[in-house]
């Protein structure tokens, strides 16, 4: 039997953990059947560039305050696949601990050092 719950019934483990993602494990239309999506164009996937990175920006320029940043991220979602979105976040993730790590600034999370 096909998984037809409301979105509010769906298990928690289908949404990120991040602040103002959202995500469903498939897209269905009014009957319940399955919408196919097909590969973003060029211009689709330029416009998502364009919103990630203006999102990102923003985030740099914030000292990574999301609230400040709201309106560059909804605009970053609405113009990404949603796959597209959750592979950004992993990735700026990653960046930033690897940058730091080159540093030579990395705490593992729960190491403070006292004086």
């Amino acid at each position: 039997a096909a998984n037809l719950l409301p979105l509010q019934s769906q298990p928690s483990s289908f949404l990120l953990s991040k602040s103002v993602s959202r995500t469903v494990p498939c897209r269905r239309d009014a009957a319940g059947a399955v919408i196919k999506m097909s590969a973003p164009s060029m211009e689709e996937r330029k416009a998502c560039w364009g919103a990630r990175d203006e999102y990102w920006k923003c985030l740099d320029e914030n000292m990574e305050d999301a609230f400040r940043c709201q309106k560059l991220r909804c605009s970053f979602e609405s113009r990404c696949p949603q796959q597209w979105v959750k592979y950004f976040d992993k990735r700026r993730d990653f960046l930033k601990y690897k940058e730091q790590l080159q540093a030579g600034k990395y705490e593992p999370p729960g190491t403070t050092e006292k004086s």
